[in-house]
């Protein structure tokens, strides 16, 4: 995607470094952080520089290809199995981080030459994501009719894939086509990925919007205002049940009280077949102070974070929630529009 006439991936590396957009700063600065190790990868990760499905995938196999350029030649396998290890511990819900580890993992030890097959494989990774981004985006145009209010939730745009995006992805191709959508933005709280990454991209991209508190979602449905519902995913299971941003569950509940169709873009890498429901779903708990404080632009043109609640008031912070597949029209993914159902999700992920 463009910023300021300039093409931009979310995330990727140059010599031992792994570059990226820290989406922390945004939309006040962009900036790039650069990662010079795959600690400070793992960094960037839990600390959300880089968040979102496919960017955290896309991030974790360049992590892992940095492992294998520091791995000494003494006790290289014990060192890798333990970077592979923190890799993964940064953000458990999401499955593309597990997806690009492995692959990165098993197939860089197979090779003659594992440094260089495992930064050849976290590049595949990372271009198969703009690829499976691109597909989506055709697939989901086909369910956005002209003059259509979308809802979105969280951000599933380029910002949280490589490129692209998924959610947001149909969004770009209905706007270059000139349906003339308008799109209401959760601000998804606590951390406002909506109000500050979703509408961010939306105006970059010069499609109308308006951010909207996430309780007033049910509102705007029952206005008639919403005619589809569009969210990403960290992690499907195996029968169709969907982990995505807290929030997203009563989203869906909504659109299934007012008839409107709720539909989840993502790609196969996405689906995990060793969880077979929403019971085997790890859910990230974050750290308390994302719910208590919030962090902003002042009048005075300084980012500062401010207490919003009470003080001494203890707050909890599930980083998401499970939607169960009978509340999901369909999933957009790469291969193509499917059910929400173990035998739809088995076929397409062979």
């Amino acid at each position: 995607m463009q910023v300021e006439g300039k093409n931009f991936r979310t995330v990727w590396m140059e010599k031992n470094s792994v570059l990226m957009i820290d989406q922390n700063q945004l939309p006040f600065q962009f900036r790039i952080h650069a990662a010079k190790d795959h600690l400070e990868t793992c960094a960037a990760i839990r600390s959300m520089i880089i968040r979102g499905a496919g960017a955290i995938g896309s991030a974790a196999g360049f992590a892992m290809a940095q492992a294998f350029l520091e791995a000494p030649e003494k006790n290289q396998l014990e060192f890798l199995t333990a970077a592979k290890q923190t890799i993964e511990s940064t953000r458990p819900t999401a499955r593309n981080l597990f997806y690009a580890t492995d692959l990165v993992y098993s197939h860089a030890l197979q090779a003659s030459n594992p440094t260089q097959k495992a930064v050849a494989i976290a590049q595949e990774i990372a271009d198969k994501d703009v690829e499976d981004s691109l597909k989506i985006g055709k697939f989901g145009n086909q369910l956005i009719p002209a003059n259509a209010g979308i809802l979105t939730h969280c951000n599933a745009g380029w910002l949280a894939f490589t490129d692209f995006g998924t959610a947001l992805s149909p969004l770009y191709l209905a706007q270059q086509q000139n349906k003339k959508i308008f799109v209401y933005v959760n601000e998804t709280r606590p951390r406002a990925q909506g109000a500050k990454l979703t509408a961010w991209e939306l105006h970059n991209a010069g499609i109308p919007h308006a951010v909207i508190a996430d309780n007033a979602a049910a509102y705007f449905m029952q206005q008639g205002k919403i005619d589809l519902v569009i969210t990403g995913a960290d992690r499907i299971a195996a029968n169709g049940d969907t982990a995505n941003k807290i929030g997203t569950l009563e989203k869906a509940i909504c659109a299934r009280e007012f008839g409107i169709p709720f539909y989840v873009a993502a790609p196969t890498s996405t689906f995990d077949l060793h969880c077979r429901t929403s019971a085997d779903i790890q859910i990230e708990e974050r750290d308390q102070q994302e719910v208590l404080f919030q962090t902003g632009l002042s009048k005075n043109g300084k980012i500062e974070e401010v207490m919003m609640a009470s003080p001494g008031s203890s707050a909890f912070n599930p980083a998401f929630d499970v939607t169960p597949a009978k509340y999901i029209s369909g999933i957009i993914t790469e291969k193509g529009i499917i059910k929400a159902s173990k035998t739809e999700i088995s076929r397409i992920c062979k």
